[in-house]
């Protein structure tokens, strides 16, 4: 059966007005995508749409430390996800870009994503 579908592409600035066509679950026509990101982002939304998770977690002495995942990973995975972040409490000093969690998602990493402040 075929269907059509609007998106709004989030792959740049731009944010082209998409339509897909599908056919039993598949993306047969793509239309108004104005680079090949916003081809490949329809066709992925249609099938296994993805997004970079991102969220806090409380290090052992009590900061918020933020956080996200290194690459976008399944929408439909991210509730079993957050029960891995909401476990997490690592102890400080940390920077951006270190990996709290190891392929916690089809090997995506965890990694802190801003400031960390610390109270002496």
């Amino acid at each position: 059966m075929k269907e059509k579908r609007s998106l709004t592409c989030v792959e740049c600035p731009m944010g082209c007005s998409i339509e897909v066509e599908t056919e039993n679950g598949v993306a047969v026509s793509v239309k108004g995508n104005s680079c090949p990101r916003g081809k490949l982002y329809a066709e992925n939304e249609i099938v296994c749409p993805k997004r970079v998770l991102t969220s806090t977690v409380r290090a052992a002495s009590g900061e918020m430390i933020p956080v996200k995942t290194s690459s976008p990973i399944p929408k439909a995975s991210m509730l079993a996800i957050m029960q891995t972040i909401n476990a997490v409490h690592p102890t400080l000093p940390l920077k951006i870009g270190d990996v709290l969690v190891h392929d916690i998602a089809d090997g995506v990493d965890l990694v802190v994503a801003g400031c960390v402040e610390t109270h002496i």
